[in-house]
């Protein structure tokens, strides 16, 4: 009889302590170590995206760039938008996805410019010859221990990144979404229960996870449909550009019920089920993908 293929998920991916490491911003994935497993070499695609159009934010490393590759095994042409500077990491998963066969599109934009948002769609509508899957993923989280310290301009910084820029891009794509679309939001276990030294990236979270359910109700009636995934603490470049106290590094995600940070591989499946036919039924909702933590809007 063939058994089965059972794996311990604490020991599916790297469970050793961290090295101690920082970048200063833009934070590169092909400098990190370990570098994250964003299953470049472990995604098998299933044709579940054919054809598809789909513009994913902060796509060039960690939870995005997974994503984008699984995206693209799955039969989908992919428009990733990048920090400017984040060249090297852009380049490596424009490669990835034209080995699936795949158009790969890069786009440099910065979120604190207003402009930005609506540029970017316009762009990847002219070069994918339109668009029907949006994955907002683009984060900026900084670490700080005290609010008194807690400089405003991180504070709107912050908030244009992560929600702002999603209503702009939202509004600039919604025009040419035909029924049938998805719309991912990628949220935080932070958005349920914020660590303290992450005040404004927590806040911004929990509002990403209220537009996400929000936004559903208004565009189900045109048949589209909006989700949001939570992810815990997973192992990106988002940590290393000052977004974890350096201290805290080593032991990153061990106090998680599978006692070890996720990886990026780990999320890609959720986002590839949300985008798709399987999830047709699915919307107004919000998946963890936490590690054990539980979430709760």
């Amino acid at each position: 009889m063939t058994e089965p293929n059972l794996r311990d998920p604490r020991k599916l991916f790297y469970n050793e302590e961290f090295k101690r490491q920082d970048q200063d911003k833009p934070a590169l994935q092909n400098k990190m170590d370990p570098q994250p497993d964003c299953g470049e070499h472990s995604y098998v695609g299933n044709r579940k995206l054919e054809n598809r159009r789909v513009l994913i934010t902060g796509g060039d490393s960690g939870i995005g760039r997974a994503a984008a590759i699984a995206f693209a095994r799955e039969g989908a042409d992919v428009a990733i938008q990048y920090y400017p500077g984040e060249e090297s990491d852009a380049n490596e998963v424009a490669k990835y996805i034209q080995d699936a066969g795949r158009k790969a599109v890069l786009l440099p934009y910065d979120f604190r410019n207003d402009d930005a948002p609506k540029e970017m769609v316009t762009k990847a509508i002219s070069e994918l010859g339109g668009l029907d899957t949006l994955v907002l993923n683009a984060a900026e989280q900084i670490s700080q221990d005290n609010i008194e310290e807690l400089d405003i301009q991180q504070v709107k910084d912050t908030f244009k990144v992560n929600i702002v820029a999603m209503f702009a891009i939202v509004k600039a794509a919604l025009p040419t979404l035909p029924a049938g679309s998805s719309i991912i939001m990628t949220t935080s276990i932070q958005a349920f229960g914020p660590s303290d030294h992450l005040l404004d990236y927590a806040a911004s979270k929990a509002a990403i996870a209220n537009f996400t359910v929000g936004l559903a109700k208004q565009l189900a009636k045109r048949g589209i449909r909006v989700n949001g995934v939570a992810p815990g603490p997973i192992w990106t470049a988002l940590q290393l550009d000052h977004g974890q106290p350096q201290e805290a590094l080593p032991s990153f995600g061990q106090n998680m019920l599978m006692e070890r940070a996720g990886q990026p591989a780990e999320l890609a499946p959720v986002y590839v089920f949300l985008a798709s036919n399987d999830a047709s039924y699915v919307t107004a909702q919000i998946y963890g993908v936490t590690g054990g933590k539980a979430i709760n809007l």
